[in-house]
Formats: structure tokens, C-alpha cells, sequence
């Protein structure tokens, strides 16, 4: 044995194991450390444990510790910090559990070989406990996560799926997970737990780390929720569990927020419900979600994808196609030219396929129970295929007739705003659109763009979001439109729908940003201020903790611990896009390049009182000018 071994104080060291040379004593050394670590009360044990975290975090694919013993050792030390919370306290040893949960849930998130050695070594039922509360919310994060990758795996679901409370458990866990760490932790800055702030900020970092990490955290103690109920509702015995109404109007709520985007969240869990025959109806009776999937498939959401798929299902099936027709239609009619979406080809085809079924069925079809508004959305769209359909055996000479005229009577449109006639200058673009030929896209992003501006000013949001929406399924790259990102984040600000609207208004700086337009990128790398002041306010009305914050009041602090990271809770000071006006000269383009802004000031929107507008100086291509 070398000089290290015998200098190191702690007799068994994990540590001096590891550095064992010969393959077969440092195995056997490996074995009996596992099998006596949870029967031993040596100081120091945390260091062997968040060792082993650090592998398995990084090698969770490696079967060594596997085959040694590893999850047994886990298991039987977080049952020790049940049974004996005197060891518990002791030394650092509240940290263990936490990361012999965590070293789980690494082992079994990719191989189903390891997630079936983890059950036969009899995991489950501790992961089960922290599952329940038997500690504190951190553990549970960890534990959830472990149980959703057991879950995964057609091989040891029964065996988690046994344990009848999981499902319910991860139920409440999700609708109350934000409200624990809020209560638990956010909120009382004096009362954190010292081991909760080091497992946040691994000591790098003060208040405002642990605030920010803290709501990381909550975020994906929901999430993981989730996915756990997920693999439930993949099996369909259990749907009649998932799908209680008062938990699923609260789906399209929980997302990931911008701390943990890369979760699919509520309308994840919502497409896999809606992708089986018996979750389809309870869905369609709850017409809360499906506005808010109406509002997700119209957004710039990155799982606006999911939230079509679930309309399109519920659409496709006879027993609920006539209940979501008329909110359904609203937001796929403005989708129905959409070329693609991530995966999704040829999607806008789908769509129209799916909103016109009913069209060569007889009169007695779902058609005659339609209100009038969604059959002349769906005419519409049947104009618009037709139209293309003669187009494709129009002479081109036609065809840039029509485009000389669709562009004279916009033209005429823009001199009607600028004049302050903009319920005229609105219907001059409706006019342009139905001259303007249908392949003509960009020339239809920018008649649909300004319309939805008119509808902006005429206090219309819906009809805007419908226009903006349009845009931007008709603009290559799809949804990348950045006027159009701009103004239906202002429609959404006008409904108070925060989410929505905060998304879209980041893509459109994202846009901005990346854009090689001198007229267009930001000036100096700089955020617009009317950009900046939309987004602050909709992160702090979409925060995550906003509606535990109002139900359990704002942070407490008594100055203990220096000075504390607290969100701001007024709202005083911000003012909505329902009172904007829009101020100086904003140009709109007419040929292949769309649109441009002139300077930073033409894309200033000034939150103040509703509009009074003036004579306007005309511009040619272009909006009013104060």
C-alpha cells in the first residue's frame, strides 16, 4: 500500500480504494465498501457519497458500480436517514440522502439494464418516501427524477406502478411543487436551511444565486412531475386518474419557464393524453384548455408544435370534433399555410385537410352546428385553395396584374392610416389581400402585418393576433417575422396573456439581434427600451412563483444574512400595450425585401392613453408619422 493510503485518517476510504492498483483487490475493496457504508457512522461519509455523485454524474453509463453494489448502498442510506435522525444531524450527514437519490436517478436515466438492477436492489421504496415529503423538497426533486426514469421503461413500470400512491403523489406534487419551494424556501430568506443554499450554489454565490437557482429548482420539481405522470398516461388504465378536470385545466399552465425551456411541461403531458382515444374526451370537455392550446399553437413557444397535434387529434375524432370545432378552428385556420414546424412537414396541408373534412358531407355534417364566424373562416380558407389552384394555369402576365393592383389598393391603404382612417386603411388591405395572388407570400406577410397593426389601434386584439399569425406561418423562416413577433405580443399583452406574449417579444429582439439589416439590428447591441419594458413586465406577471407570492405574500427578510434578492411586486409602473401608441414613422416596404425600419425611434411603441390621431404627413410605403 502506498504513502497515501497510510496518511489518509479515514480507515476504508472510498477514495484510497480507488487509487487501489490491482483490478481485483480494488473490485473486492469496491464491494465491501458499499455493503458497510450505510452500517458505519464515520465522520466524513458525505465526501465518499458526493464522490460517487460526481461519477455517476459523469459516467452514468458505466456499469462498474453497478455490479458492486451501489444501489443497495444507496437505498439502505436513505433508509438510515429515516429511521435514525440522531445520524441524520450528525456531521454532514443531511446532505446523504439528497445525493443518493440524485446517484440513482443518474444510473437509470439511460439503460434499462441499470434501471432493472436499481428495482431488483429495492430502490423504489425509499424513492417513494422522500416521494411522500419524509424530508424536504429537495429530496423529493431527486426522487421524482429517479422515478420518472424507472417509469420510462416498459421493464420496470409495473414495478414502480405498484406502489399505487405514486401516481396520485406526483399529481399533487405537480399542481403544489411551486407553492413548497416558495413557502419552504423563496419566500423566508431567513429561514434557509444551510444545506438547501449549499446543494443550490455549491457555496459560489449569495442570495440572489440561491433565489435564481431556488426557482430553477421548483421548476423542475414540476416538470419532473410531469414526466413521471407521463409514463402513467401513456398506459391506459390510468387515464381515468390523469385526467380529473381540476387537474387538467391546470396543465397549459405549468411550463418550464425561461429557467428550464428545454421541458415540454404541461402541454407535453396534455399530447400524450390527447394522442389516446379515452383522453380525448375529457380534454374536449374542459374548454379552458383547449383556448389555451389555441393560444399555445399561435405563439412562439417552442412546443407550439404539440398543442396543433392535440388540436388536430381532437379534430380527427368523431366524439369530440364537434366540441372544439368552433375554438379549434380560430387558431389553425391563421396555421394553414404553414410549410413546416420542426419536424412537422407539409403541415399547413394537415391542417386545411383536417378543417375541411366535413366540406363534401352532406347538410345533416358537423358544418350546420358551426357558428357563422368559423364557416366563413373555413370558406375562406377554401377560397384561398381554390385560388392557388386557378393560379397554377394562370398566364404570369395575369398574375403581375394582380400584384400591380393588389399593391395600388394597398398603397392607397397606407395613405388612409396615415390620414388616421384606420378602420379604412384596414379594409383597403383586405381588399389588397383578396387582389394579391396566393404564392405571392411575402408580398401577403406584409398585408396581413399591417392589417394586424390597424387591429392593434382599433383596440382588436384577436383579429391582430389571427393577422400577425398569419405572417408569420407565410414568412421563410417561419415564425421570424419580426414586426409581426412585435405586434402580437401586443395583442397578447392586451388579452393579459403574459406567457405568450413575453415569448414572442424575446424572439423579436432574438430577431432583431441576429439581423444583418443595418435598418433592422439593434443599434449598439442595444435593446430597444420599449422591447425592454415589455419584457420586464411580462417575466414579472409570468413568474413562476407569482401566484404563490399573492396567495402567501411577498419575501421576508430581517437583514440577517446581508442584503437579500427579492422580485419586484408592483406593477404600478408598468403600463399596457392596450394603451399604446405607436409614435414616429414606422415603413413598410413593398418589394421582395419586406419591411424596414428607417431608425431606432420608428419601432418605438409608447405605452400612454389610447390613440387620438392626427393628420399625418403621407409616407409612400409607409405608416403614420407624428
Amino acid at each position: 500500500m502506498d504513502k497515501n493510503h497510510l496518511d489518509c485518517p479515514y480507515p476504508g476510504c472510498f477514495f484510497c480504494v480507488m487509487k487501489e492498483a490491482n483490478p481485483s483487490k480494488r473490485r473486492t475493496s469496491i464491494m465491501k465498501f458499499f455493503k458497510d457504508l450505510p452500517s458505519q457512522d464515520d465522520e466524513g461519509q458525505v465526501l465518499a457519497i458526493s464522490g460517487l455523485w460526481n461519477t455517476a454524474m459523469a459516467h452514468p453509463n458505466d456499469p462498474e458500480f453497478i455490479d458492486l453494489g451501489i444501489f443497495e448502498c444507496m437505498s439502505a442510506l436513505i433508509l438510515k436517514g429515516f429511521k435514525n435522525r440522531r445520524w441524520l444531524s450528525h456531521d454532514q450527514n443531511i446532505y446523504i440522502p439528497y445525493y443518493a437519490a440524485h446517484i440513482i436517478g443518474s444510473y437509470t436515466m439511460n439503460m434499462e439494464e441499470f434501471a432493472e438492477r436499481a428495482v431488483q436492489a429495492g430502490v423504489i421504496t425509499p424513492l417513494v418516501e422522500l416521494l411522500r415529503g419524509r424530508l424536504t423538497w429537495v429530496e423529493q426533486r431527486v426522487a421524482v427524477r429517479a422515478l420518472g426514469h424507472l417509469a420510462t421503461y416498459d421493464s420496470t413500470f409495473p414495478a414502480v406502478a405498484s406502489h399505487g400512491e405514486v401516481l396520485e403523489l406526483s399529481m399533487e406534487l405537480a399542481l403544489s411543487s411551486l407553492e413548497i419551494v416558495y413557502t419552504h424556501f423563496y419566500q423566508f430568506v431567513d429561514r434557509r436551511l444551510s444545506y438547501h443554499c449549499d446543494l443550490l450554489t455549491r457555496g459560489m454565490g449569495g442570495l440572489e444565486m440561491e433565489s435564481r437557482k431556488a426557482e430553477e429548482w421548483a421548476s423542475q420539481l414540476q416538470c419532473w412531475s410531469l414526466q413521471l405522470i407521463n409514463c402513467f398516461a401513456f398506459k391506459s388504465e390510468f387515464l381515468s386518474v390523469v385526467c380529473k378536470p381540476d387537474f387538467l385545466v391546470k396543465l397549459p399552465g405549468m411550463w418550464g419557464g425561461l429557467v428550464n425551456e428545454n421541458s415540454p411541461a404541461g402541454i407535453g403531458l396534455l399530447r400524450t393524453i390527447c394522442h389516446h382515444k379515452l383522453g380525448r374526451p375529457p380534454v374536449a370537455n374542459c374548454p379552458s384548455v383547449i383556448e389555451a392550446l389555441c393560444n399555445i399553437a399561435r405563439s412562439s413557444d417552442d412546443w407550439q408544435y404539440m398543442a396543433v397535434d392535440c388540436l388536430l387529434w381532437l379534430l380527427q375524432d368523431s366524439n369530440t370534433r364537434h366540441k372544439v370545432m368552433d375554438k379549434a378552428a380560430l387558431a389553425l385556420v391563421d396555421l394553414a399555410e404553414l410549410s413546416s414546424l420542426g419536424d412537422h412537414k407539409k403541415l399547413g396541408d394537415s391542417i386545411a385537410n383536417v378543417l375541411l373534412q366535413d366540406c363534401a358531407l352532406p347538410q345533416v355534417s358537423i358544418r350546420t352546428m358551426l357558428t357563422s364566424h368559423t364557416k366563413e373562416l373555413l370558406d375562406e380558407l377554401t377560397s384561398i385553395r381554390q385560388r392557388l389552384k386557378w393560379e397554377k394555369n394562370m398566364p404570369k402576365e395575369d398574375l403581375h396584374i394582380k400584384q400591380a393592383a393588389s399593391l395600388v389598393v394597398k398603397l392607397e391603404g397606407n395613405s388612409l392610416f396615415s390620414s388616421g382612417d384606420i378602420a379604412g386603411a384596414a379594409s383597403k388591405y383586405s381588399e389588397a389581400l383578396a387582389l394579391c395572388p396566393v404564392k405571392s407570400k411575402k408580398e401577403r406577410v406584409v398585408l396581413y402585418s399591417n392589417r394586424a397593426q390597424c387591429y392593434l389601434l382599433l383596440q382588436d386584439p384577436l383579429a391582430a393576433i389571427s393577422d400577425t399569425t398569419r405572417a408569420l406561418s407565410l414568412h421563410n423562416p417561419v415564425n421570424r417575422h419580426a414586426k409581426s413577433l412585435w405586434r402580437r405580443a401586443q395583442a397578447y399583452d392586451m388579452l393579459g396573456l403574459a406567457k405568450e406574449s413575453l415569448l414572442d417579444a424575446i424572439l423579436f429582439i432574438n430577431e432583431c439581434s441576429q439581423s444583418t439589416d443595418p435598418d433592422l439590428c439593434l443599434k449598439q447591441n442595444k435593446v430597444p427600451d420599449y422591447a425592454e419594458r415589455l419584457v420586464k413586465k411580462q417575466m414579472h406577471a409570468a413568474w413562476l412563483f407569482k401566484e404563490a407570492a399573492l396567495k402567501h405574500g411577498g419575501v421576508h427578510y430581517d437583514g440577517k444574512r446581508g442584503e437579500a434578492y427579492v422580485r419586484e411586486g408592483d406593477d404600478s409602473e408598468w403600463e399596457t400595450a392596450s394603451e399604446s401608441e405607436m409614435g414616429n414613422e414606422e415603413k413598410e416596404e413593398t418589394n421582395d425585401d419586406d419591411s424596414e425600419w428607417q431608425n431606432e425611434d420608428d419601432r418605438k411603441i409608447k405605452y400612454e392613453k389610447p390613440p387620438v390621431f392626427k393628420v399625418c404627413q403621407l409616407e409612400e410605403d409607409g405608416h403614420m408619422v407624428k
